[in-house]
């Protein structure tokens, strides 16, 4: 079906309702999504306050984070069943809701540590600290996991497929809308807020501690001054998303809509999956379905396997990203920032890019894309690494050119589940691509915490370099794979009709 005639044979007072409709769908979804990220990527930004502050270590936030990626990775998982029963606008804005409380929560961390031990300070206030830390984290990444199966099903709903690399690559770029404006803003209140305890000659030695540094040296002294200038503003990285994520939550409810037929619109041609609009007591149960279109769908597989790949190169950078520009390459928190706020805005002009290419190029083939794109990253990431004494503005772009091509698979695998699932079973496809990714996330947060500690940065770019070789072997072993599985649907249900005439013309007459 070509472009020019998706909406052959509807009234032009149709098309115009629906296009509107569907730009309101994605905009809406992509505003509320961003801001799942601002309550979710302003962790990464935090994170070097509070090892300044209470000398928390890498180890100890490479377990939290990876625990949480596992546990958001299993609630996308899981929510996917969910979704696809249920109001996926309801799912998402109640799943935004709780995640600005956790962030609430996390923000007077240390006060609820202090109530439960009660010291201030010492080993038993720090555990506590880090425990509370870890729990908050973990129930944040298990809301965050609400946010996208409700968009997986929305977008597959209101857009067609040979249109839908392109819209949902550009939907996509609220990922790094909100992580950008998370690291940026977050980054401004960690060098403009808290309170200035710079001539505390007590703070200065307990921030010398817990980050290794010598006052004696003047640009150790500077990093130092700069912690104790703006003691605990790292709290107001989580109250302050957390406003803007009740805002979003309302906006979500009140703004979507699950489907076109909720609004009275017809359904988007060429999407139908060979199912009856009414159900009856031979139509295959949806475990059947799933089966055909998920648990047994090679494609499906082979893009959950690239995800863990995809994902460790991605959250590699973005959450170790700030720690390791303040601590390898001796940048400000503020300019740290500002690089990996540079690696979001890249990212959002190559994910845009991706989803043209795979459409244009391609034909919505996404697989093949993602696998130009993985090899892209994988190239610039060992300039990055390998030239560390290049000027610093050469630096940043080139990390930010990884940044264009790492987000191009990242988007693309969402997009290829959906369309190899059908809209039916898109968000269940997305949920169990999910497992696989944020498992690798889990193994990128653990594995780099401790590689950082024990071997050096150097290494951990190394690994994440290898990582990406592996990534783009998968996406090629998927070279020849259709664009999506509507003939596959359409096929199910057509053999099952068959079988159930079959199994009614075949069976033995009632003797006399």
């Amino acid at each position: 079906m070509t472009r020019e005639n998706i909406y052959e044979g509807w009234k032009a007072e149709t098309v115009k309702a629906f296009k509107g409709w569907q730009m309101r769908t994605i905009l809406i979804s992509m505003i509320g999504y961003a801001i799942y990220y601002f309550v979710r990527k302003n962790f990464s930004i935090a994170m070097p306050g509070l090892t300044a502050q209470y000398g928390i270590s890498n180890t100890s936030f490479g377990i939290v984070i990876g625990i949480g990626s596992l546990i958001y990775g299993l609630s996308r998982f899981i929510n996917g069943f969910v979704v696809d029963r249920f109001s996926a606008r309801a799912i998402m804005a109640i799943g935004l809701l709780l995640c600005a409380a956790s962030n609430v929560m996390f923000g007077f961390g240390v006060n609820i540590s202090s109530w439960i031990t009660g010291v201030d300070e010492g080993p038993d206030f720090i555990n506590m600290l880090i425990m509370i830390m870890a729990v908050t984290i973990v129930l944040n990444q298990y809301f965050q996991g609400v946010g996208y199966p409700p968009c997986a099903r929305l977008l597959p709903s209101w857009i067609h497929p040979s249109q839908l690399a392109t819209k949902m690559s550009i939907w996509n770029t609220s990922h790094s809308i909100g992580a950008a404006s998370a690291v940026v803003i977050c980054g401004y209140i960690m060098g403009s807020m808290g309170s200035d305890l710079s001539h505390n000659h007590e703070i200065i030695t307990k921030i010398a501690s817990n980050l290794n540094l010598d006052p004696s040296n003047s640009e150790h002294l500077k990093t130092i001054l700069s912690y104790a200038t703006h003691w605990d503003a790292w709290k107001w990285c989580f109250w302050i998303p957390a406003s803007v994520a009740v805002f979003g939550a309302g906006l979500l409810y009140f703004g979507l809509r699950d489907d076109p037929r909720s609004v009275g619109l017809p359904e988007v041609p060429g999407t139908h999956t060979g199912k009856k609009q009414t159900s009856t007591e031979k139509s295959p149960s949806r475990s059947k379905f799933l089966k055909v279109m998920v648990w047994t769908n090679r494609w499906i597989w082979t893009l959950c396997i690239a995800n863990i790949f995809v994902y460790v190169m991605r959250m590699g950078i973005l959450d170790w990203g700030p720690k390791f520009l303040t601590e390898a390459r001796n940048m400000s928190i503020e300019d740290a920032a500002w690089s990996v706020g540079a690696f979001e805005i890249f990212a959002i002009v190559g994910t845009i890019f991706a989803g043209w290419a795979t459409d244009h190029i391609f034909k919505g083939k996404a697989h093949r894309m993602c696998f130009v794109c993985t090899l892209f990253a994988v190239i610039f990431m060992g300039i990055f690494i390998l030239f560390p004494g290049i000027p610093m503005l050469i630096s940043i772009i080139i990390l930010a050119m990884a940044g264009f091509f790492i987000y191009g698979p990242q988007a693309l695998i969402g997009i290829a589940s959906a369309n190899h699932a059908t809209k039916d079973a898109s968000a269940t496809a997305n949920g169990l691509a999910g497992v696989f990714g944020y498992f690798g996330s889990f193994v990128s947060a653990i594995g780099i915490g401790i590689v950082a500690d024990h071997w050096g940065w150097n290494m951990v770019f190394y690994i994440i370099i290898g990582v990406g070789v592996l990534g783009a072997l998968s996406f090629v072993t998927m070279w020849m794979a259709p664009r999506d599985g509507y003939e596959r649907s359409n096929k199910f249900y057509s053999d099952y009709e068959a079988q159930i005439l079959k199994e009614e013309t075949s069976s033995p007459e009632t003797d006399e």
